[in-house]
């Protein structure tokens, strides 16, 4: 009894390793078995789940330590995550036994068709790194660029994600930031200067005008009383006199569109106490013939007198 069991334990055995080493294909002049793709699986996995472990130990532990910022301490372990990867792969396919020197002509008559394919997927990636390098952009900037406004949620290797201020995430390419005109309203510090332009008659009171809007513009709680706020004169227009109305804010920078929108409201409230004139554009119409435009009107309804007469 225990003789059969031993050899049914062998046979499985055998049988085992006959299927672990069951030749699958022949890839430059290496033969894939069962066991070297589970080995190379069950590694690769391993191999991501430690290269990250590694980039939040470098960015957390050991680079917080230094004066760096988030941002460059993050752009560091990108790279650093990057670098493990690349020699971490190199050493499991020479730890399986797929031999990399067989499969350099492979690779590169691979990489030329990949390379002329992944054109924009480069663009972007070399862009990533050097927006986490240069930063001209950080994680909480509010940035514009091709028509998206919006604050900076993510940096990646590939794409940045701005969420607008409807809460909705636009993913942009790394390359818009480098090769497009990016505005950046918090690249210096978070201090911004609004401007409000106001039309009003021509015969309104000056005086009254401008400390009016100096006023709404100190009452408002959002606008900062250092830089002060100060009114222009920008233009002597056909149907009145524009006004604009500078200030200075840093907590409206996210929100820009809801200071100007309370400050025009309590213009409009403001002027038309004051009795204030907030003129429309007119044009005027000169007919040169009003006779044609007489004949052009009549002929309906001649039509219509045609037929109905008997």
């Amino acid at each position: 009894m225990n003789l059969f069991a031993l050899q049914t334990e062998t046979a499985l055995s055998q049988d085992v390793a006959s299927l672990a080493y069951y030749p699958i294909f022949t890839l430059g002049g290496t033969t894939i078995t069962p066991l070297m793709v589970i080995l190379l699986t069950f590694l690769s996995v391993l191999l991501i789940w430690l290269s990250g472990r590694a980039k939040r130990l470098l960015v957390h532990r050991v680079l917080a330590k230094t004066r760096m910022d988030i941002g460059a301490r993050q752009a560091i372990g990108t790279i650093s995550r990057y670098v493990l990867l690349f020699l971490g792969f190199l050493i499991i396919l020479q730890a399986v036994g797929i031999n990399l020197t067989a499969l350099t002509v492979l690779a590169g008559a691979v990489g030329v068709g990949i390379g002329f394919g992944m054109q924009n997927i480069a663009n972007n990636f070399i862009s990533g790194l050097i927006i986490l390098f240069e930063r001209p952009i950080k994680v909480g900037d509010r940035v514009e660029v091709d028509d998206v406004s919006g604050d900076v949620k993510k940096i990646g290797a590939r794409s940045t994600v701005i969420v607008t201020n409807d809460n909705v995430s636009i993913i942009v390419p790394n390359s818009k930031f480098i090769s497009e005109t990016v505005v950046n309203w918090s690249l210096a510090n978070n201090v911004v200067r609004f401007k409000i332009p106001v039309t009003v008659g021509s015969d309104c009171d000056i005086d009254f005008v401008v400390n009016s809007l100096l006023e709404i513009a100190k009452e408002n709680e959002a606008v900062l009383d250092d830089p002060a706020p100060s009114v222009r004169l920008t233009e002597l227009a056909s149907d009145g006199l524009t006004f604009e109305l500078r200030a200075w804010s840093s907590i409206s920078l996210h929100r820009p569109q809801l200071l100007k929108s309370d400050v025009n409201l309590e213009i409009v409230k403001r002027f038309r106490k004051g009795n204030v004139e907030l003129p429309y554009p007119q044009r005027d119409l000169h007919i040169k013939d009003a006779g044609k435009i007489a004949e052009i009107l009549r002929p309906s309804e001649n039509r219509i007198a045609t037929r109905t007469a008997p």
